[in-house]
């Protein structure tokens, strides 16, 4: 499901590019999916589930239909399963930032890392914005990230023999730390947090302070303020300490957690119409002021709108529609129930079970 992005040579062509892989973009995925039309889905975050599963993934929803509650995670899950006759490509871990219109009325779209589509349709589905990780203030520290420096990583890197720092306050910083200091692996384990607060459960924060009593594990409070590198590494990272003593740590690594925070970063310069930071639409086809570009969700802004989870599906439905003449000119479009058509039950691999 997490597939890697193309080379930066590949063109790949496409019906659809969807931007943004929370609920509402995965819904959108699996509409066009019940008409036939292929996309790749591309997200900032390295795992699909948008802001519910990057802010609140435990958190319980109440107003999904017919589930009387849920968590972002399970939401995801569930949403993921419901997708997976129609395997869209994902692209994680990556922001569109260019999307350009070509001569045959496609678009070309292409992302940070190299990743280029040539697409009929466009579906912005990107919520309040890309999460982006808030990053680690220090100056010359951007050209390690990748590298030496990861935001928020999926799983945690092989550190033996490494001089290892957690920058960050949460659940995810501290697990990070206490599962890294475990094992003896690495040659140190620090956590890094500007004061001695976290906001942890106080269960694992009292794990932490175990651990560093324990002597697995260092608590440095403190703000980062200066690098020390050795040819093209990072060896050393300056921080300032309440008592105002500048203390040099030894890093082969550095995890941040720090937060995320949406930006509308590129969407704003694509030439959409745009009202107060929010894409203008068509209610009746989510179509924005660009042919073949569509927009869903939070993104979207028109007379009445809800910013609700179910609203942004209701806006998949209209959307997957509206992209139907440009993917497939002159092709009659029928309103079909899953209920009871046997096509949508081929595409659903339901088939054999009847109506």
């Amino acid at each position: 499901m997490n597939a890697a992005g193309a080379a930066a040579t590949d063109l790949i062509e496409t019906d659809a590019v969807i931007i943004g892989a929370g609920p509402v973009g995965l819904f959108q995925a699996f509409q066009l999916g019940l008409l036939e039309i292929a996309c790749h889905i591309v997200d900032a975050l390295p795992q699909p589930g948008g802001q519910p599963v990057a802010l609140y993934p435990d958190k319980p929803i109440y107003d999904i239909p017919a589930v009387p509650v849920c968590t972002g995670g399970s939401l995801t899950e569930g949403l993921l399963q419901q997708l997976k006759p129609f395997t869209p490509r994902f692209h994680l871990g990556q922001t569109v930032r260019q999307v350009e219109p070509q001569a045959d009325g496609r678009w070309l779209v292409a992302t940070n890392r190299g990743t280029r589509f040539v697409t009929r349709t466009v579906f912005i589905a990107a919520g309040v914005g890309a999460f982006e990780p808030r990053p680690l203030k220090v100056d010359g520290m951007d050209r390690f990230e990748g590298t030496q420096l990861l935001y928020h990583p999926a799983t945690l890197p092989v550190v033996t023999g490494q001089h290892v720092l957690v920058a960050g306050d949460s659940d995810e910083a501290l697990a990070a730390a206490l599962t890294l200091s475990t094992g003896g692996q690495a040659a140190s384990v620090s956590l890094m947090h500007r004061r001695d607060v976290f906001q942890a459960e106080p269960e694992r924060v009292q794990a932490m302070r175990d651990a560093c009593q324990a002597g697995r594990l260092r608590l440095v409070i403190g703000q980062p303020t200066g690098i020390g590198t050795e040819g093209d590494r990072l060896t050393t990272l300056q921080v300032l300490e309440p008592d105002s003593s500048q203390t040099p740590l030894p890093v082969d690594r550095i995890l941040a957690f720090l937060g995320l925070s949406p930006r509308l970063g590129p969407i704003a310069e694509w030439g959409l119409a745009l009202e107060r930071k929010q894409v203008v639409v068509d209610t009746a086809t989510l179509a924005t002021s660009a042919p073949g570009i569509f927009a869903v969700g939070d993104v979207v802004t028109y007379p009445g709108k809800k910013k609700l989870i179910v609203s942004g599906f209701h806006e998949c439905v209209m959307a997957a529609y509206g992209a139907v003449p440009l993917v497939f000119p002159g092709k009659p479009v029928h309103l079909e129930y899953t209920t009871s058509s046997s096509r949508l039950h081929q595409l659903l691999g339901v088939a054999a079970r009847g109506a």
